[in-house]
Formats: C-alpha cells, structure tokens, sequence
C-alpha cells in the first residue's frame, strides 16, 4: 500500500476486512493456547495475564475499570483477580474514590510474572519472519484499530 492509494469503496472494503478477522481469531485463540501451556511456569491463565498487563500499563484500576478497558465481564475479570489475589499477583486495597470498587494493584510478585511473561512473549515474536516494515505493523495497527472502534457500542457483560 502506498499513501497514494484511494480508500476502498464499502463493498470492497467489506470482504477485505472478513479476510483479516478470518486470520485474527485464529491467530488469538492459537496465542492464547500457547501463552497457556507456556505459562504454567509462572502458574499464570490467559485472563490473569491480562490482568496482570492491564495493571502494569495502567496502575491500580477496579474491576469495572479493568473490565471495559479489555471489553470482557466484570465477572469474569472479577474471577481472574481473584486467581490473581489467590498467587499473591495483585492486593486488593480500600479504593477511597468509591467504597463499593476495591483498587487492584500489582504486587511485587505480579509484576516480576507479568514481566517474565512478557519477555518469553517477545522473545517469540523476535522469531516473525519475513520483510515486516515499521509501515506494515503501523498499517496492521490502524485496520484493526478502525475494526475494534465500529463495535466500541456491544455490551460484553
């Protein structure tokens, strides 16, 4: 693609999109899979991953907070806090904003698994062959994130 490249028309645009979701959602659940059976190292689940990264970006966040930010359920962020909180990964703290919300927050040991794991992750992704170019990824980046703000409305919980 070039910057002198028109934009797509919808009805082109369309089909062209279903080939990059018929690669994302394969590409994610094969990641998950293996994030899993490599995690087991540092005890960490898909979900407490996730956790455990929202937490390192962002700080202490609710359970609301963390939920919306990774579009999933409270519920379902509540049960990974609490497998985090189980492995001593995060603490639980008064949140003095709003006493029904605790705030979430890395321990010590949260951050050194997360970052173990991160850097098992990036270790690898450094194995991608190819000719990528920074455009590519920055291209890849920008279609998706154009995909992912058209459902910003679905409700996860």
């Amino acid at each position: 693609m070039t910057d002198t490249d028109p934009p797509l028309p919808p009805d082109d645009l369309a089909p062209r999109l279903m080939e990059v979701f018929a690669l994302v959602g394969p590409l994610y659940r094969r990641v998950q899979r293996k994030v899993e059976q490599d995690a087991p190292i540092q005890g960490i689940s898909v979900g407490v991953r996730g956790v455990l990264e929202l937490l390192r970006e962002h700080g202490p966040m609710t359970v609301p907070q963390m939920g919306r930010a990774q579009a999933l359920s409270r519920q379902f962020v509540q049960r990974m806090v609490n497998d985090a909180a189980a492995r001593h990964l995060v603490d639980i703290l008064p949140n003095p904003a709003h006493q029904r919300s605790s705030l979430i927050s890395l321990t010590d040991d949260g951050r050194a698994a997360i970052n173990a794991v991160l850097h098992h992750e990036h270790a690898l992704l450094r194995q991608v062959g190819g000719d990528l170019t920074d455009a590519d990824v920055t291209t890849c980046v920008q279609v998706l994130g154009r995909m992912l703000e058209l459902f910003d409305d679905v409700d996860v919980n």
